[in-house]
């Protein structure tokens, strides 16, 4: 056999190896996927926050599931059954869909500058739990808040006024705590934060006789959460 038969039959050997890979890492890739309705009833609370930590660690070490927007949009076309309701700061920086790693279909997202409470809010929540069945809610803020910063700052615009009125309760706890602190301080700033993820989940069951029986009775949890936009680890305060 010729020296070019050889290096022929090698190259389509190493081809056929390379092909045969690819496709078994295809075959064994873990793909997005809407849950069911069994699969959303049968969740605790707890495992659907332990779903959302280990999407958020898929996050952080890029590691996150495939995605067939083509196959998901299919399957989720006739009903949606998800397992969380996030409220969220509108930030751009803070998608709660890529920084769980959930597909399309799987977790509500209520977005409102600061992550602050009002009855739309609410209502949303009580929708998609007493409702839908979603049995989390997390409301998370963030690192380097600007909503946070202009409320401790007293900034008047427009509707943003009444707005950050509702991050006071924060900033006047935050006071106690960290007394002459500045708004120019990035520690203080993260503060008033946590301290507002903490009011809005204790305002939550006291604004909701619907959500304040469902927790009563095991069937949703309330859960506070920090994004750190420094490194994408959602670090949760309960």
């Amino acid at each position: 056999m010729t020296t070019k038969k050889k290096l022929f039959i090698v190259s389509i050997a190493a081809l056929l190896v390379i092909l045969l890979l690819a496709w078994k890492n295809e075959q064994n890739a873990v793909k997005q996927k809407p849950l069911t309705q069994e699969q959303q009833q049968a969740k605790t609370p707890q495992e659907v926050l332990l779903r959302l930590k280990a999407g958020n660690q898929r996050f952080i070490e890029e590691n996150t599931k495939e995605a067939n927007f083509s196959n998901i949009i299919h399957a989720s076309k006739g009903a949606q059954f998800p397992a969380a309701i996030i409220l969220s700061c509108i930030d751009s920086r803070v998608p709660p869909e890529i920084v769980f790693d959930q597909a399309l279909g799987n977790i509500f997202v209520s977005r409102v500058a600061g992550s602050v409470l009002n009855e739309d809010a609410i209502a949303g929540m009580e929708y998609s739990t007493h409702v839908i069945g979603a049995k989390l809610i997390v409301i998370m803020g963030h690192e380097d808040c600007g909503a946070i910063e202009s409320a401790c700052k007293g900034v008047k615009l427009g509707h943003i006024t009444q707005l950050l009125a509702k991050i006071t309760p924060a900033i006047t706890q935050s006071q106690v705590e960290m007394p002459n602190a500045s708004c120019a301080e990035a520690r203080y700033i993260d503060l008033i934060t946590k301290n507002n993820v903490l009011d809005v989940m204790k305002e939550i069951p006291q604004q909701s006789d619907i959500i304040r029986q469902d927790i009563a009775d095991g069937k949703v949890m309330i859960v506070g959460a920090i994004y750190h936009v420094k490194n994408g680890n959602v670090e949760f305060l309960t």
